[in-house]
């Protein structure tokens, strides 16, 4: 089997990715790098063995030596990008967000369905062990029909995450119940069977925008990720622009009855995310996704409150970026790029997320206000549903 030939823009936070792309003569090798900044372009090229390196993304557009393109760039870049590539005829995977709006994400959705190009959004949650964990009991029915999910999501790294650049500012990002909360709003879509029609929201930017900011034009400090300063209060250094919210609880109505609620924290002492799902037979619970982590499960009752649980399911173990995710979602990438067909992850699920997240912003901002998710376009949906294929034609183009 020939390698499939990768071209990967934007080399910052996530190479991860883009390094689990990356396999010579295993079926996939990362040929071209670009990045705007010339330094981090040097820098990340060594980790690579890519002879063709730019600056300008759109060299990449037109070269007849790349089967798929991986878009790793800043978030309200995400559109113009991935239509441009998707336009050119190359298969795209775009890491999440899809887009920092709905009509974003509806744009790109048309600009893959007119080109006929395969698009994949990298949403790697749903191949987590411990979400296809939760995903296989509710479907075997131990809990029954789940009827609501809760989850709550504690970054401690909140400040150096998304304070200390570009995700602090709302008009590149939307806000970060959008940015950083579109992989749990999707994984709840994915364990309830349905997606999100109406949100009401709060939130405030409760203690990041008292803290010390850098001059415009200002880089951040060496050792950013790696020095995390305690109590949150004592941080510093943060993006001259701070207008996102850092603490924000949202509710949502699924389609299909289910209730819902997300809650995030970015500066709370530990990194964890606890789910939540509720059923007619029981309830399921994860804390934590962590070494030797657990999904409990209680089914028999009623009681009073028991610290133990009447089944317990071990999370398998993995290895690699994201609990081993990255290295499966990329081999459900390149499969699809070489053979077309329905995946695990899916664009309408990722603007599904999107959509929640966006309009669980603008209630927030809205004092709460309720707001209903507009749905997609019929004909998207069933295009995208079967696998980018339209009706009586071929498979999109890898």
């Amino acid at each position: 089997m020939e390698d499939l030939r990768i071209g990967v823009i934007g080399l910052g936070l996530r190479t991860s990715i883009a390094l689990a792309a990356h396999r010579p003569g295993e079926g996939a090798v990362v040929a071209a790098l670009c990045d705007s900044d010339p330094a981090v372009l040097k820098r990340q090229a060594g980790k690579f063995e890519a002879e063709i390196l730019t600056e300008d993304h759109r060299a990449l557009l037109d070269r007849d030596d790349l089967d798929a393109i991986v878009v790793n760039t800043p978030d309200d870049t995400h559109e113009r990008i991935a239509v441009e590539c998707l336009r050119a005829g190359k298969a795209v995977y775009l890491e999440k967000p899809m887009a920092i709006t709905v009509e974003g994400c509806d744009n790109i959705l048309r600009a893959a369905r007119e080109s006929g190009t395969r698009l994949y959004v990298g949403h790697n949650m749903r191949h987590m062990g411990v979400v296809r964990l939760m995903r296989d009991i509710i479907g075997k029915g131990v809990i029954g029909e789940p009827k609501t999910v809760w989850v709550r999501h504690f970054v401690s790294y909140g400040t150096d995450y998304y304070f200390k650049d570009w995700h602090a500012d709302r008009t590149r990002t939307t806000g970060l119940l959008l940015q950083k909360a579109s992989h749990d709003l999707d994984v709840i879509h994915w364990l309830a069977g349905g997606y999100t029609t109406r949100v009401s929201a709060f939130g405030d930017l409760l203690l990041h925008g008292d803290l010390p900011r850098r001059a415009p034009g200002t880089p951040r400090p060496d050792g950013w990720l790696q020095e995390y300063e305690w109590p949150p209060t004592a941080r510093k250094d943060l993006n001259h622009v701070v207008d996102v919210e850092d603490v924000s609880v949202m509710n949502m109505r699924l389609d299909n009855g289910v209730i819902a609620a997300y809650q995030q924290c970015h500066f709370s002492p530990d990194y964890v995310r606890n789910y939540t799902v509720i059923g007619t037979e029981g309830r399921l619970e994860n804390f934590g996704d962590g070494p030797g982590d657990t999904v409990k499960v209680w089914n028999t009752g009623p009681t009073g409150y028991r610290g133990d649980c009447d089944i317990a399911y071990k999370v398998p173990a993995a290895q690699g970026t994201h609990g081993g995710a990255d290295v499966e979602i990329m081999t459900e990438f390149l499969r699809f790029v070489r053979e077309g067909g329905v995946t695990d992850t899916s664009p309408v699920a990722a603007r599904m997320s999107v959509a929640a997240g966006y309009l669980a912003t603008m209630s927030l901002r809205d004092g709460g206000r309720p707001y209903d998710v507009p749905e997609l376009d019929a004909e998207l949906a069933a295009y995208f549903d079967n696998g980018q294929v339209k009706p009586g034609g071929a498979a999109g183009r890898g």
